[in-house]
């Protein structure tokens, strides 16, 4: 026959280990994302261990589910005055400037070598 530990007297324990547990409230979901799929946990129960300054994440219950990883590419706002700097600098199309800076992401350094080699 197994004994079932006391809420308090566990807490208590757990404190003189070292360990310190917290919940997390209104969770709506957890998403675990890996290359090649994302694993989503709908409505979990989430706890933080706290043990000697690193923090453990439980994540328990809930409905699971995979999907493909869904990525979000976000095109950098390139100005105007940024292509024609580019252009000037590189003596390329404004259009050439453009793509030049929305591949380095905006980085006018990067997109002026990027056209020069």
């Amino acid at each position: 026959m197994q004994r079932r530990m006391n809420p308090r007297d566990a807490k208590r324990m757990m404190q003189r280990m070292g360990m310190n547990m917290e919940g997390v409230e209104d969770v709506q979901e957890v998403i675990i994302r890996t290359p090649s799929k994302e694993i989503v946990i709908e409505a979990p129960e989430v706890a933080i261990v706290n043990v000697q300054g690193q923090k453990i994440f439980q994540v328990a219950g809930g409905k699971v589910s995979e999907r493909a990883p869904q990525r979000q590419s976000v095109a950098p706002i390139v100005s105007e005055e940024d292509v024609q700097l580019v252009a000037g600098q590189t003596g390329k199309s404004p259009e050439k400037a453009r793509e030049a800076l929305e591949e380095c992401g905006g980085d006018l350094a990067k997109a002026i070598l990027l056209l020069q080699s």
